[in-house]
């Protein structure tokens, strides 16, 4: 049997279409399909009557909880353009570079802080413990992340880099250019997280050259177009 909890009662959706549903699915998310739709209203009337006791309570709570989210939803917008207005203020460039939001850009900045204190992009890449470190063990040397450094600024170097390799459904990775890249270092014999350690490296480098230099994002040059 099929529940439906997007609505307090299946009343709300008499008269409804799949395309009408489908409309006010994508005002909360756009991937939002048509099939999805026409699954929840064929649930609510295969369900028959679904209405329990105390109904009325349970739809005021229901739309309660909706109209506090949406309350969040429009306070979290008011959020972002207020950052943004801080962003650019500092007149950097990060939310040029695919992967970086206002949210990302924003945790950038605040960790980094004055990119000058930084002579280089070795210096920052130590800072946020990206600078891979070798160990050696039984004449055998490989190399791997430092555990030191701003643990913060390596987990947003982390997310990034995870976010460049990945590869959605459709098989397309999200950042060519990094993908390439990745695979290249797992073909000369890197593990996965050794491999994402050398994305997050340069991703450091790029992330320094924009904020030392105020400019937009470049796409990197493949190595096959080079």
């Amino acid at each position: 049997m099929c529940h439906v909890f997007l609505y307090p009662s299946p009343v709300h959706l008499q008269g409804k279409t799949s395309e009408d549903l489908t409309i006010e699915f994508k005002e909360i998310a756009r991937i939002s399909k048509k099939d999805k739709a026409e699954l929840i209203l064929d649930c609510v009337q295969n369900d028959g009557n679904t209405l329990r006791e105390y109904q009325e309570s349970r739809d005021f709570i229901t739309t309660s909880l909706v109209r506090d989210l949406e309350h969040q939803k429009e306070e979290l917008a008011g959020l972002d353009k207020e950052i943004e207005k801080i962003l650019l203020s500092f007149d950097y460039k990060l939310t040029s570079m695919p992967g970086i939001g206002t949210s990302i850009a924003s945790k950038l900045i605040a960790e980094i802080g004055d990119i000058r204190r930084f002579h280089n992009a070795d210096k920052l890449a130590r800072f946020a413990g990206v600078a891979p470190v070798k160990f050696s063990s039984a004449g055998k040397g490989k190399e791997q992340s430092s555990r030191q450094g701003n643990r913060q600024l390596h987990g947003l170097f982390y997310f990034l880099a995870v976010t460049m390799v990945s590869k959605p459904k459709n098989g397309i990775p999200n950042h060519p250019v990094f993908y390439d890249y990745y695979m290249r270092k797992i073909g000369e014999g890197k593990t996965k997280s050794q491999a994402l350690v050398c994305i997050m490296r340069r991703l450091v480098n790029i992330v320094y050259g924009m904020m030392k230099n105020k400019t937009e994002y470049r796409e990197p040059i493949r190595e096959e177009e080079q």
